[in-house]
C-alpha cells in the first residue's frame, strides 16, 4: 500500500468499547491531516459519541476514504489459535471467532489460563509486551477479547483495509490500524490519567490528563505528529474524567503517524495473524 496521507485527509480515531450506551459511549475523534515541518499536524474537528453498535456499523458502511486507529484487539496469541486448531488465515479466523458464543471463548481461555504456571497464564501476541498492552485473550478488567468479538467482524464485513493483517480488498480507501492510546500516554506520565469510577476522577488524573494533552500539542508524545485543538475541545478532554474523549484523540494520532511511515512503521517480518499496534516500535525483538 502507497502512502495513503495528503492535506486535508481524514483520520479518526475510535475508543471502542463492546457495549456502546448512553452512559458509556462508543467515542470517535474525527479530524484532518495537514503537512507541515518540523512535523505534521493533525487538525481535530469534532469528538462523536455512539450509542450502539449499529452506529459503529453505519460509520464504517459509510462512503469516503479515511485511515483509523481503533482501541480493540484485531486479532488473538498464534500461540492460542494453533493450540485451539482455529483457523490460521486472519479474514477466516476473524469470521470464525465473532461467530463464537462468548461462553465457548470464555471456556477455552480459562481452560488455557488454569494450565498454566502462576504468573505466566496468559497467551501474548508480539506487539502486545513493548506496548504494554493487555493481552488479548483477557475477557475481564478489561474485557479486549469482547471488545474485539463485537468490533472486528463488523470491521471486516464493511470492507476496510488492514495492513498488519496484509488485508486489502480491492478499491477499499478506509484504511484500519489498531491502537492502543495507554502506550503514548506513558511516554509522557506513569500513572493514571483515567477512571470510569467517579470517585476515582482525581485531581492529580485530571493534572495527568493536562499534561498529556500538552506533550501532544508540542509533538513531545513520541509521535511524530502534532495536535491542533480549539479551546473548547482542550476544556473538554481536561474534563472528562473517563478518557474516552483523550483515548479516541490519542487513537488518531497513533493512526496518523504510522500511515505516514514506509509501511504503516509494521515489523519486516510481521506476522499477518497477529498483526501489529500502530506507532510501537518494531526494533524490540518479536522473534
Amino acid at each position: 500500500m502507497s502512502h495513503p496521507l495528503h492535506d486535508g485527509s481524514l483520520v479518526i480515531g475510535v475508543d471502542f468499547t463492546s457495549a456502546p450506551s448512553r452512559r458509556k459511549p462508543l467515542t470517535v475523534a474525527v479530524g484532518r491531516w495537514r503537512a507541515g515541518r518540523p512535523r505534521p499536524a493533525y487538525d481535530l474537528d469534532e469528538i462523536r459519541a455512539f450509542t450502539s453498535l449499529d452506529e459503529f456499523a453505519g460509520l464504517l458502511a459509510a462512503p469516503g476514504r479515511w485511515v483509523g486507529g481503533f482501541d480493540l484487539p484485531f486479532s488473538q496469541p498464534r500461540s492460542l489459535i494453533e493450540h485451539e486448531g482455529w483457523p490460521t488465515d486472519w479474514p477466516e479466523f476473524v469470521r470464525f471467532y465473532c461467530d463464537q458464543p462468548r461462553d465457548a471463548l470464555r471456556d477455552v481461555f480459562r481452560r488455557w489460563c488454569d494450565g498454566r504456571p502462576a504468573g505466566d497464564k496468559f497467551a501474548w501476541r508480539a506487539t502486545d509486551t513493548p506496548a504494554g498492552s493487555s493481552p488479548a485473550m483477557r475477557w475481564a478488567n478489561p474485557p479486549v477479547a469482547w471488545m474485539m468479538h463485537a468490533g472486528i467482524g463488523r470491521m471486516l464485513a464493511a470492507g476496510l483495509a488492514f495492513p498488519a493483517h496484509r488485508h486489502a480488498p480491492r478499491g477499499s480507501g478506509r484504511i484500519a490500524l489498531e491502537a492502543y492510546p495507554g502506550f503514548t500516554a506513558r511516554r509522557v506520565c506513569r500513572t493514571s490519567y483515567k477512571s470510569d469510577t467517579a470517585a476515582k476522577q482525581t485531581p492529580d488524573r485530571r493534572a495527568n490528563r493536562r499534561a498529556i494533552l500538552a506533550a501532544l500539542e508540542r509533538g513531545a508524545a513520541s509521535l511524530d505528529i502534532a495536535l491542533t485543538i480549539s479551546p473548547t475541545w482542550r476544556r473538554r478532554l481536561i474534563a472528562d474524567g473517563s478518557g474516552d474523549l483523550l483515548d479516541a484523540v490519542i487513537c488518531a494520532l497513533q493512526a496518523a503517524h504510522a500511515a505516514a511511515l514506509p509501511r504503516y512503521g509494521l515489523p519486516r517480518h510481521l506476522d499477518p495473524l497477529e498483526g501489529w499496534i500502530a506507532s510501537v516500535p518494531t526494533y524490540i525483538s518479536i522473534s
